[in-house]
């Protein structure tokens, strides 16, 4: 059901040494690591922290719900606007997180920013 999930953090350098740490213990370690997000996890990015300029006290979460294939991205973001949400990223390809990264984003009614993702391309 999950696919991974991210936090936000008012202080990436601060976060990141902390979780390079624990996660560590646990058998996990940075696996991506771009300016302003970094994926941990064992095999692929699981956990992820990150931060944008005029981070507040309110932090969005991320949720990423796994998908079967590219259609269901798609049914799943066009649904998701029927119920409300605000479309942050129209259903596409991803290929700075893998060439087969396929997926959809919106703002859910609570104002978190809630993927639908598959790992199998646009097909």
């Amino acid at each position: 059901m999950i696919d991974h999930l991210g936090i936000n953090c008012t202080d990436l350098p601060r976060a990141a040494a902390f979780y390079d740490r624990v996660l560590g213990v646990l058998g996990h370690r940075r696996l991506m690591d771009f300016e302003v997000a970094i994926g941990y996890g064992t095999e692929q990015p699981d956990f992820w922290i990150s931060t944008f300029e005029g981070i507040g006290p309110n932090r969005e979460v991320h949720v990423a719900f796994r998908a079967p294939d590219a259609a269901t991205v798609r049914a799943w973001h066009a649904e998701a606007v029927a119920a409300g949400a605000e479309s942050l990223h129209e259903p596409r390809l991803w290929p700075e997180y893998h060439p087969a990264y396929y997926g959809a984003f919106v703002r859910d009614t609570e104002g978190n920013n809630i993927e639908a993702v598959c790992h199998t391309g646009d097909n």
